[in-house]
């Protein structure tokens, strides 16, 4: 496994390497990684027989452990850890001595899960700990010191470092384990929970290897720079994956997360085509699901895994959504809660279950939900922005604009980030604020279209009134060119003012033409029709002046600035 970076203009090299590195991550038990290097081998054309890799060499060592490692194997393999670890103890090959210690921290983790779930249920967590750890750390650090680890053995120190809060010692040991060993995925992703932001990524030392590509891609995509990801997914496509399962699911999320709903659905179809028993990443799709209100759809996603595997954590998931979005909130939140049992570690989980609390008006229960979320993951911005919610509802806007900084820090260009955070300084008096997050909600495309109506209000308020006629006018091109103006009810609101500001600068066609739109709306019917009274009323006046013609309309003789006229007729549904 020496030469193992290579252009992807040989496929057949690399399909080599993912057929090597998949043998020994299946004797080493580390199945997730097998199955991401058997799914991109899959990926690519069968090799002849005289092009498979040979065996891995077999040392003078590795014959003197095999009938231990194979004993120990099997046990491992169901599950009895400790039982494993015993028969291993003493031997002295690199691969017995890597499944003996990965037996001991898996034993510990199982007992630290198993207690976590029993005695104290998901949202009581309290600080159970693996309890090997610390004696694992110690043992591996002096191997580290003596420089005996090999790939495998370092990236089981980095896990270890990493699960007792060493962030950058575990970040320095995954580096080490990639170059040590660079086909291992499970040190990449490994890493990539670590790495915070852009500048830290760039700072990474790391081989320049083919797989580094898909790290990078993965990495674009967490960091919410999803225009890059998507095009380095593109670019391992036409390299020769394009039947990668794996890169299309990539996609998929890339473009869930930037809420392009239709192209990620239509990906995730594809992918069930493709791979019909597939379970990973059916939760995000349910998401979509339930954004859109496809209930049968998701009824069907639900009822297929379930016959699938219904133990699964997004099986419980993709069930919570389903009852979600039947408003049966007691219901979802138990599902969320069975995900938990099963994976106490699933970031989706945590945060659905915080959303579920919320509907249920159990605000401590949410804040509990959404903080074990950023527990697991920081850059999960759903959770920083149910956290503001959640104290919005507490009414405390001072950790609302705490909550809604975090989340905007991770979603610059959301608008929902930009627009709750303008609300938040709006209530702490900070109106200056309150107007550049509007605007700027406003201009990255605002999805709720709720930017501009707050801007129009705020200087309303502020009585800058020829902004807010401005920001009203803007409000209702946007909503009028989006066909959507019948199902928006703050229409007649934008309406209502236009046409009474129009009126104070004397411009009574335009006037006119805002109030008989009005009558288009029951809220504003009324209103409506006075003003086009007065209208009338104004113009019998002016063919017969008279003196105090604007005093009950104008208590100030403050010039106003003429605003351009609106043009209406355009916008006609």
């Amino acid at each position: 496994m020496a030469a193992l970076c290579t252009e992807f203009g040989d496929l057949v090299q690399i399909k080599k390497q993912l057929i090597s590195v998949i043998l020994l991550c299946k004797e080493r038990g580390l199945l997730h990684s097998a199955k991401w290097a058997s799914e991109l081998a899959f990926a690519l054309d069968p090799l002849p027989k005289d092009e498979l890799p040979p065996s891995p060499p077999f040392t003078e060592e590795d014959a003197q452990d095999l009938d231990a490692l194979t004993l120990a194997k099997s046990y491992f393999d169901l599950k009895e850890y400790d039982r494993a670890a015993y028969f291993l103890k003493g031997c002295c090959s690199q691969k017995a001595y890597f499944l003996y210690m990965y037996s001991r921290y898996l034993s510990g983790e199982k007992k630290k899960d198993d207690e976590t779930v029993d005695s104290l249920g998901p949202l009581e967590k309290g600080q159970v700990r693996n309890e090997a750890l610390r004696e694992l750390r110690v043992e591996l650090s002096k191997k580290h010191i003596a420089g005996e680890l090999d790939g495998f053995t370092l990236y089981l120190y980095g896990v270890v470092l990493r699960k007792l809060d060493l962030l950058k010692e575990a970040v320095e040991v995954f580096v080490e384990a990639i170059h040590a060993l660079p086909l291992h995925w499970g040190s990449w992703l490994e890493l990539s929970n670590l790495v915070t932001n852009i500048e830290m990524l760039k700072s990474l030392s790391l081989p320049d290897c083919w797989i580094k590509d898909f790290f990078m891609a993965h990495m674009y995509t967490e960091l919410q720079m999803i225009k890059e990801a998507l095009q380095k997914y593109q670019n391992l496509m036409e390299a020769g994956f394009s039947k990668s399962t794996y890169i299309i699911s990539q996609i998929a999320v890339a473009y869930h997360n930037i809420r392009d709903i239709d192209q990620a659905l239509a990906l995730f179809n594809e992918l069930r085509e493709q791979d019909p028993f597939r379970i990973d990443n059916m939760d995000t799709f349910s998401n979509l699901l339930y954004v859109k209100s496809m209930k049968p759809e998701l009824s069907y996603l639900a009822h297929n895994l379930v016959e699938i595997d219904k133990y699964r954590v997004e099986t419980c998931c993709v069930i919570g959504n389903y009852y979600s979005l039947r408003s049966q909130h007691e219901k979802a939140a138990l599902y969320f809660q069975r995900a938990l049992k099963l994976n106490p570690r699933c970031l989706g989980a945590w945060t659905l279950m915080g959303h579920e609390y919320m509907e249920m008006k159990n605000t401590s229960a949410a804040i509990q939900a959404y903080r074990h979320a950023i527990e697991v993951n920081k850059r999960d911005y759903r959770a920083w922005y149910g956290l503001g919610q959640t104290y919005e509802i507490l009414k405390m806007p001072f950790y609302c604009l705490y909550y809604y900084r975090k989340a905007h820090q991770l979603r610059p260009n959301d608008s929902r980030m930009l627009v709750a955070l303008g609300e938040s300084y709006e209530k702490l008096s900070q109106q200056v604020e309150a107007k550049k997050c509007y605007w700027r909600a406003y201009s990255v495309g605002d999805v709720e279209k709720m930017a501009l109506l707050k801007l129009a209000k705020l200087h309303e308020q502020l009585n800058e009134y020829d902004d807010a006629a401005q920001c009203y006018m803007l409000y209702i091109q946007d909503i009028f060119s989006c066909g959507e103006q019948l199902e928006h009810a703050e229409v007649s609101t934008a309406l209502r003012y236009l046409g009474q500001h129009y009126f104070k600068n004397k411009l009574y066609d335009e006037a006119s033409l805002c109030a008989q739109r009005c009558c288009d709306y029951n809220d504003a019917r009324e209103e409506g029709k006075a003003l086009l009274r007065q209208i009338s009323l104004v113009r019998d006046q002016i063919e017969t002046p008279s003196a105090d013609l604007f005093a009950p309309l104008s208590n100030n003789n403050t010039p106003v600035r003429r605003v351009s006229p609106l043009n209406l007729i355009s916008f006609t549904p």
